[in-house]
């Protein structure tokens, strides 16, 4: 089974806690990494710049479409950020790790 991580950001904390711990629970994933981040972008003809929460979903492949599809379905946001990062090298006990804890 291969790594994956899938990232997305967030409005406030509680947003995104309750849905890792959810996620984690169930298996869905074996760890979400949550950090206060500030992000500028265009929003409706404006410049915003607005702090956000980074979340950085680590599961495996077989997870991955299911994960993709909990977290568009449960996001705060019109068009979240849901972005795959492909794992090409990885320490064998992370790894071993992360498949115990999403199987």
């Amino acid at each position: 089974m291969k790594p994956v991580i899938i990232i997305s950001t967030y409005p406030d904390k509680k947003s995104i806690s309750k849905i890792a711990k959810e996620f984690v629970k169930n298996k869905t994933v074996a760890c979400v990494n949550i950090s206060k981040i500030s992000s500028i972008y265009s929003w409706n003809d404006k410049i915003e710049n607005t702090s956000e929460y980074l979340a950085i979903f680590k599961t495996i492949t077989k997870n991955k479409k299911l994960l993709k599809q909990k977290i568009k379905d449960t996001h705060p946001y019109d068009i979240p950020e849901i972005a795959e990062i492909d794992i090409t090298s990885i320490n064998k006990s992370y790894l071993n790790w992360l498949i115990e804890s999403t199987d």
